[in-house]
């Protein structure tokens, strides 16, 4: 009875630490426009559409165990999907917003279906080729996509009971919509969906003895993934108001990819950390290096992953384990004091000198007493005498 008590109280003390936590954050998430620069609000802006492009790579390649490089593209056809929307039929912004979702979610299925033959390196370079494909295909459909010119939409403009500047504005509205979309990514990984993405992850073959349908699940895998990353690109339309296929090169896959690496694959929190590398290194290498920023940057990932192999999101696990370790290590190389004393040498133990005479049958440790002068040289008494 008691072991259920404490079990139910560490319960219920959990559910209360991430309630306080999830309360924190939105306080500091609903404040941080009212107290940054418009740029800064721009940047934390960033953050946000990537870190549900990331929630998205993250289901397909830290749960679901598969490797995509080509989630630019589909970064790309959710911020074109509402480009042209709003270019050429004038459509409102919220509406373009479920339209790039569900477009994304079908062409990931068109993608998936292929790609169930397909793993490791043969599936990482057939999403790459998907990534390196779709920039020039969008140069040539000019008639819709303007060509290498790009096209030019507006932003969403605030409403004027709302009192906000139009960055601040832009802010909120991608909060809401990736608070959403990460409520639904992390309840789509606690449902059976999740479950069967995690077991064919582990072991495929595992999996299908156990009920689990590869084909299918890898499919879903693909187009969750690709919802995703549609609701970013639309994102991305909304805030910036400009997109040309230069935008969306496979650069940006690799960079979406590396982002989900550095904040932690297979962690909820993972993608936000991911993002916020992505938005402001890129920023931080600029300025330290103006001629190789490039290079500023590749060398804080490799310093990233050295200090933490499993991800920002793994560091504030590892480092009280390797500070544990460190301290045992220490411990086990100097012996206490009990052992020290125990494993001394005596100084008479050793080897009898020129100048410490022993006499055979005494114990090394006993000193030499003076032998009698009387006795000295007189034969050994017998027992009569």
């Amino acid at each position: 009875m008691s072991t259920i008590a404490v079990t139910l109280g560490t319960d219920r003390a959990r559910r209360l630490r991430a309630a306080l936590t999830v309360l924190l954050a939105a306080a500091v998430a609903v404040g941080a426009p009212f107290y940054f620069a418009p740029f800064q609000v721009f940047q934390l802006t960033m953050v946000l559409l990537y870190a549900v492009a990331l929630a998205g790579l993250n289901l397909l390649v830290g749960f679901g165990g598969q490797i995509s490089l080509g989630h630019g593209a589909f970064f790309a056809a959710g911020a074109y999907t509402s480009a042209v929307m709003l270019d050429r039929y004038d459509t409102g912004h919220l509406a373009t917003l479920p339209v790039a979702a569900a477009g994304c979610f079908l062409l990931g299925l068109a993608l998936g279906v292929p790609a169930l033959r397909l793993r490791g390196l043969y599936l990482a370079l057939v999403t790459l080729s998907l990534a390196v494909f779709l920039p020039p295909l969008l140069k040539r459909l000019e008639p819709v996509t303007g060509g290498s010119m790009g096209l030019i939409v507006e932003k969403p403009q605030p409403p004027a009971w709302s009192g906000l500047a139009e960055d601040q504005w832009t802010y909120f509205v991608v909060l809401a919509v990736t608070a959403v979309a990460l409520l639904l990514a992390r309840n789509l990984l606690r449902s059976r969906v999740g479950r069967a993405l995690r077991a064919v992850r582990d072991d495929e073959s595992a999996a299908e003895v156990m009920g689990v349908r590869l084909s299918l699940h890898k499919t879903l895998a693909f187009a969750w993934s690709a919802m995703f990353a549609g609701v970013a690109g639309c994102l991305y339309t909304w805030v910036i108001g400009f997109v040309s296929p230069d935008s969306f090169s496979f650069v940006l896959s690799v960079t979406l990819l590396a982002g989900l690496v550095v904040g932690g694959l297979a962690s909820l929190y993972g993608p936000l950390l991911g993002a916020a590398f992505i938005t402001y290194v890129p920023s931080v290498s600029q300025d330290l290096s103006e001629a190789a920023p490039g290079v500023v940057f590749g060398l804080l990932i490799i310093a990233v992953m050295f200090v933490a192999p499993t991800g920002l999101a793994g560091l504030p696990g590892r480092v009280p384990g390797a500070v544990v370790r460190r301290l045992s290590d220490v411990a086990a190389r100097r012996p206490s004091g009990v052992s020290a004393v125990l494993h001394r040498t005596p100084p008479a133990a050793s080897a009898p000198g020129p100048e410490s005479p022993s006499r055979p049958g005494t114990r090394a440790s006993e000193p030499l007493t003076p032998a009698d002068p009387e006795t000295v040289g007189a034969p050994p008494r017998t027992e009569k005498e």
